[in-house]
């Protein structure tokens, strides 16, 4: 039968033994605990770190773009100046034309009207005259009228006298000169013939 101390002596040593192994598993535990943790941490720098890489990239992709924008935006700024210059020169120029056309239509429609005015006053002075010619020639016409009807009355009544005359001599003279007479008779009425004139209607 061993001795008591001897089997107390082997309990002690293997409590100090269990005690011992239950420290390394903690150890050992907190140990893989903090490595995970550093792991992790690790793995959410990288993942930070490429973030922020990717978003550096994209704000440089943005700026370059912002910066193309703005150039754009001044080149469109500068046409748009140009346009706007050339606009405004086109828009005087059209404006300095549409000036001279008005104030030279002006001188035309001004002249027109002096034409005009003059054409009326022609046409006013001639119609005046053709008037007066007209009473002139309605006033010659009536004296020629008159001087026409004058000289057949002073004709008529000269061939009536001659007629007269002439008849009588030829009916004294009748019995010898018949066909003198006859003769002289036809001349007579052809000539009064010649004149317009009828014999019978004397």
């Amino acid at each position: 039968m061993p001795p008591k101390s001897t089997e107390k002596g082997k309990r002690a040593g293997a409590r100090k033994k269990k005690r011992t192994s239950g420290a390394d598993v903690e150890a050992e535990s907190k140990h893989r605990l903090v490595v995970l943790e550093k792991e992790l941490l690790q793995d959410r720098l990288a993942l930070r770190r490429d973030e922020t890489r990717r978003a550096r990239a994209a704000e440089d992709q943005l700026k370059q773009r912002l910066q193309g924008l703005e150039a754009e935006l001044e080149e469109a700024r500068s046409e748009g100046k140009a346009i706007y210059a050339e606009m405004s020169r086109q828009c005087r120029a059209l404006q300095e034309e549409g000036k001279a056309r008005s104030r030279q239509l002006e001188e035309e429609v001004r002249g027109l009207r002096e034409q005009r005015e003059a054409c009326q006053r022609e046409a006013e002075a001639a119609q005046k005259e053709a008037q007066q010619a007209l009473r002139e020639r309605d006033r010659t016409l009536a004296q020629l009228r008159a001087h026409v009807a004058d000289m057949e009355a002073k004709y008529e009544e000269i061939l009536h006298g001659s007629l007269d005359g002439l008849l009588a001599k030829l009916r004294a003279i009748e019995p010898q000169w018949d066909g003198a007479a006859l003769r002289l008779h036809a001349r007579l009425k052809q000539q009064l013939g010649q004149f317009g004139l009828n014999p019978l209607d004397l």
